[in-house]
């Protein structure tokens, strides 16, 4: 009996001590991605006009990375503070700890190196190599062109330096140890031939992260079966929002639209300042409308056609549910 309850003990040690390396690997050996490349981007007129029309239209890092205006539908971002940071997701919102968006002004980044900065965006590690939780879609950055990228740079580089300063995220057990293993290197493509509206619409929608907003998931892991096909949670304003099914399912998903139709809903949202109140407990949506709106009409068009050509899914997705703490009231 003693023998049992030695191997029982001996084992439950063995076992502490393995797991006690493992973390202490993870947290101090990851994330190992590299070291950031030595470059300098040029900060060009035509690559900051790109790098503004990605990063407020397409990938739309300003919008995540702005105050915004919660009672109003959309959430339009205050534009007088762009890139300042400060929108934060804490359980309030069925996040997993606190996050709050930081700052990429200049007055935040300014000791950054452009390399730093190309890391950061494309494999998920910050400055300080620590890894940045994937609520920032960098996983979707990583496949684009590199170009593309150092036009974000560029542009990111000219924004008005704003002072603010938020503090650092804070995950909870065991997602604060699981984080060091989720950056990887990037694997950057090309730019597609706009004429090629399937393959340039793909790398649009890849570019922009519309995977990851309009697909259930898991822990971190896509549904199999339901990509694009709509129905994530999001909490916001008293209610729950789900994202709307993409996929070109004739009764739930997008198959009965035109091209026509599709670029004209993105468009119906141009002017942010007409973006109507909304009430606690009414129709909210956290989709960046006013900034995809001012996609052109040529990009809007590559979209539809990319998606049209998804699997279709049938998944019955229903907008809005108002949340308990709100049917309390």
């Amino acid at each position: 009996m003693k023998k049992v309850v030695k191997i029982i003990v001996y084992s439950a040690i063995v076992l502490v001590v393995l797991v006690i390396t493992a973390v202490v690997y993870i947290t101090t050996a990851l994330p190992n991605v590299g070291e950031p490349e030595n470059i300098k981007v040029e900060l060009t007129p035509s690559r900051i006009a790109r790098g503004k029309y990605l990063a407020t239209n397409v990938v739309v890092c300003v919008d995540c990375h702005s105050p915004h205006d919660w009672n109003r539908l959309g959430g339009p971002m205050d534009t007088t503070r762009l890139g300042a940071g400060g929108e934060k997701f804490d359980a309030g919102v069925g996040f997993p700890g606190s996050v709050v968006v930081p700052n990429i002004t200049p007055y935040n980044l300014k000791s950054w190196t452009d390399g730093e900065l190309f890391r950061a965006i494309t494999t998920g590690v910050r400055k300080d190599g620590s890894a940045i939780f994937p609520l920032m879609p960098w996983k979707f950055y990583s496949k684009m062109d590199r170009e593309d990228v150092y036009a974000i740079i560029a542009y990111v580089r000219t924004l008005k330096p704003i002072e603010a300063t938020h503090p650092k995220a804070s995950l909870d057990f065991p997602l604060n140890i699981l984080v060091h293993t989720m950056p990887q290197k990037a694997e950057l493509g090309k730019i597609p031939n706009p004429a090629d509206s399937v393959a340039y619409g793909k790398y649009l929608v890849t570019s922009a992260g519309c995977m990851d907003c309009h697909s259930q998931d898991n822990n971190g892991e896509y549904l199999p079966g339901l990509e694009y096909a709509g129905g994530k949670a999001f909490k916001v304003g008293g209610v729950t929002v789900h994202s709307a099914n993409i996929t070109p399912d004739a009764k739930t998903g997008l198959g009965n639209w035109t091209s026509e139709q599709f670029v004209a809903r993105f468009k119906s949202y141009a002017d942010a300042s007409k973006a109507p109140l909304v009430k606690p407990g009414e129709f909210q949506t956290i989709m960046p409308w006013w900034n995809y709106a001012n996609m052109t009409e040529t990009d809007l068009k590559a979209v539809y056609t990319y998606l049209r050509t998804l699997k279709p899914v049938k998944n019955e997705v229903t907008k809005i549910t108002v949340n308990s703490a709100q049917n309390s009231m």
